[in-house]
């Protein structure tokens, strides 16, 4: 009896042995050996960890466990953020404090608070596919800025620079937000782009909520998980989430995490920093920053460790395998194979189907296979047949539907109506396009801007041309762009890229423009170009036929046109260096019984107007003040905006009136300008640059009278008496610059209250 009581418990201690071991072996190691791998609810995968040093790759991945709190909450060690979630496929969820600015009845600022966030780790950065940007108020002016990790060392940050934001001004509307939609009243949100590792927000208000404190004393900005966020009506009154010890509101941000930031050739060349275990592989990061591990296929667990990627063995579920029954299904390291029942043969992996029995003969096998094949090619050409002609007769009604949706009809309306010598602008088919782009080929690109991307075409008449696909335009405003069409292309001046025509049968309109040789002015004094200067007579030149355009197009234009972006990259050169103005992407048309016009704030940092930017009132000064940002860009050669790689810029209108006040504005001049110019003609072009940069808009010339004052200055430098008595004209360098003295204190509001909007026009 005893011998058999001690088998017995002899056979129990064995079965749970091997169910100790099986257990063991079904669960796929996370961390490391000995390394914790949860913290109350969130498990913590290697590269990161908490404890002992060996438990995390490096202090990025390093997380520290509290658990005062119950259950137990998560941190990051080094920026002491809560994590909520993090896995090995490169997401990392945190909770980010909401900024926010309250005020009292009186208009007192009650409580308020400023998130400057600048730390960040080499290898994180904000995931822009789930994530927004959101501000919340009725009295509220909100913006969010950064640069893209991929450029913080590389002088010429311009494409690394993010900034975007909006203002709000509503009454008591709580009676119709709607619960869950931010529809732009009350509650406003955008997107960020990618490769951004830090964000700045700054938030203020119009009014101190004076009138609107009865239902929403408080403005709110912030970043979020954009699945996570639903407007509610209650917010407004006081919006509070997840709300800390201190009392602080915070909201979930997803953030993209890689192991390194090397790439994936760089990264393997070093194998004792190579982040990725055995049976895995690298793959680049979608964000252009770093490198990620995967599994291997037919392997799956956590690639970071040496040997934590194993083997799935296809066979123990019959959805992982294509076998015609498990029984003979084997696995392999990194697959599997199948194997045919006995008395059969053949391809055993098509699911019971490819098998066939040794006895049937070869030429039965033959002809079976030659006449199924037959029959399913047949099919197989009936139903692509049939296809083919319903997505024809798919794509023809999306054409039609986007030709009307996008005013097609009423263009044409227009165009049938309009008389002059001007030939009116054609309306391109979407195929017409395609083909003359070779369709849209990266090769084609000439350029992108914030308002769509430009490519180089070829017309059938062999005529090159520039197609510029547009990001969206206004369904609200299609009557507008169509009466901007049809305006554009009847302006007929040589100082002017003319509008040939567009195409209105794709989601978003496409315009056609003349093809310019020679690139853009910004390329010549800024880019590659300025290795082979620019002449001071041909920067005179360009100065004098750009405010030309302008004037034409403030003045001889009916109705008037405000082109809203003026600036060196938006100013083409033919092979003559004649200038062009292009891209009338944000140009607005001024109503004849109007002097201004009340419009979102849109444009390029540098070269925006001050008045602009605080009233939102659009007038011909503002394209008056950026086109004296691009006279000193042709007087100095340096960016209306310098960086310094760390997220600071210079501004060179404040620069140069600086300067001038100082008396040491010819510090500040290019070399060759004053090597080749004439000491008095700079100094009126100096002088015209300053009147041009003035804050206020009454005080600056208008585009004609720039226009007669520079093409003054060049009929002196043609005349034919200075080229045959150079001796009577003197051109002196000892004298300093005299200029009028003004108020330049509001210069302050380029920085503080640049509230610009990224992502507008056509």
């Amino acid at each position: 009896m005893m011998d058999h009581l001690m088998l017995l418990r002899f056979l129990f201690f064995i079965l749970l042995l091997w169910l100790a071991v099986v257990a063991t072996s079904s669960t796929l190691p996370m961390a490391k050996p000995h390394c914790k791998d949860k913290c109350g609810n969130i498990h913590v995968p290697y590269p990161f960890g908490f404890g002992d040093k060996d438990c995390y790759r490096d202090e990025s991945f390093q997380v520290s466990c509290n658990d005062t709190y119950k259950p137990p909450k998560l941190f990051l060690k080094l920026e002491d953020y809560e994590v909520q979630n993090l896995s090995l496929q490169g997401i990392l969820r945190v909770l980010f404090y909401v900024i926010k600015d309250c005020y009292s009845n009186s208009g007192q600022l009650t409580d308020s608070f400023r998130l400057y966030m600048k730390k960040s780790f080499e290898t994180f950065t904000f995931s822009d596919t789930q994530n927004k940007f959101m501000a919340l108020g009725c009295d509220t002016k909100a913006n969010i800025q950064s640069i893209n990790k991929s450029y913080v060392d590389i002088q010429d940050s311009d494409h690394g620079f993010f900034q975007s934001g909006c203002s709000m001004m509503c009454n008591n509307i709580s009676d119709v937000i709607i619960n869950g939609s931010c529809t732009g009243v009350g509650c406003c949100e955008t997107s960020i782009p990618k490769g951004f590792g830090y964000y700045d927000i700054n938030l203020g208000s119009f009014d101190n909520h004076r009138k609107v404190h009865n239902f929403n004393p408080c403005s709110y900005a912030f970043l979020v998980d954009k699945n996570w966020f639903n407007l509610s009506v209650s917010d407004l009154l006081n919006f509070t989430k997840n709300v800390d010890e201190y009392g602080f509101s915070r909201v979930p941000v997803v953030l993209d995490w890689t192991v390194d930031n090397k790439t994936c050739e760089e990264a393997m060349k070093k194998k004792t920093t190579y982040a990725c275990g055995n049976n895995s592989r690298c793959i680049e990061s979608k964000n252009g920053i770093g490198y990620s591990c995967n599994c291997s296929q037919g392997y799956h667990g956590n690639p970071y460790l040496s040997d934590g990627c194993q083997d799935i063995d296809e066979c123990k579920d019959r959805k992982d395998n294509t076998c015609s029954s498990i029984k003979y299904c084997f696995n392999l390291p990194g697959g599997y194979k199948c194997s045919c029942p006995p008395g059969y043969h053949g391809d055993a992996k098509k699911d019971g189907t490819g098998c066939i029995p040794a006895t049937q003969k070869p030429y039965q096998v033959i002809q079976d296979t030659i006449g199924a094949g037959l029959g399913f090619l047949f099919l197989v050409v009936g139903i692509l047949s049939v296809l083919c002609a319903l997505q024809k007769r798919k794509d023809n009604k999306l054409k039609q539907k986007f030709f009307r949706q996008n005013g097609g009809f009423l263009l044409k309306q227009q165009l049938s109506s309009s008389e002059g010598p001007v030939e009116p602008a054609k309306i391109f088919t979407a195929e017409e396009l395609k083909k003359a782009s070779n369709n849209y080929a990266q090769s084609q690109i000439l350029g992108r801007g914030g308002y769509g991307t430009v490519y180089k075409g070829v017309l059938p008449n062999h005529r090159n041309v520039a197609i510029k696909k547009s990001r969206k335009v206004d369904e609200n405003q299609i009557e507008q762009f169509i009466n901007e069409v049809v305006i554009l292309s009847q302006i007929n001046h040589r100082n002017v890229v003319k509008l040939l025509g567009c195409c209105l049968e794709t989601e978003v309109p496409i315009l056609v423009y003349e093809f310019v040789t020679n690139k853009t002015l910004f390329y010549h004094i800024h880019g590659e170009g300025c290795n082979s200067p620019i002449s001071w007579d041909n920067r005179l030149r360009i100065a004098a036929e750009t405010s030309e355009a302008l004037a034409y197009l403030h003045s001889a234009a009916t109705p008037p046109i405000i082109h809203r972006d003026i600036k060196s990259a938006n100013i083409l050169l033919d092979d003559n260096y004649t200038a062009k103005v292009s891209d009338f992407g944000a140009s607005r048309l001024v109503p004849l019984d109007q002097a201004q016009i009340s419009t979102l704030v849109q444009g390029t940092l540098g070269y925006l107007d001050p008045e602009y930017l605080r009233s939102s009132q659009l007038t011909e000064k503002s394209d008056v003040y950026s086109f004296g940002v691009v006279l000193v860009e042709l007087l100095t050669g340096k960016k209306a905006l310098n960086s310094d790689g760390y997220g600071r810029e210079s501004n060179l209108a404040m620069h140069f009136v600086t300067s001038i006040e100082e008396g040491r504005v010819w510090e500040i001049l290019d070399n060759q300008i004053v090597t080749e110019g004439c000491r008095e003609k700079l100094q009126v072009v100096l002088e015209l640059a300053e009147r041009c940069l003035r804050l206020k808009g009454e005080e600056r010339p208008t585009m004609k009278e720039v226009a007669m004052e520079l093409q003054g200055l060049r009929r002196d430098q043609t005349h034919p008496w200075i080229a045959q008595n150079p001796e009577e004209v003197e051109c002196l360098i000892g004298e300093p610059l005299v200029l009028p003295s003004h108020n330049t204190i509001e210069y302050n509001s380029l920085t503080n209250e640049a509230l610009i909007s990224l992502d507008g026009g056509r």
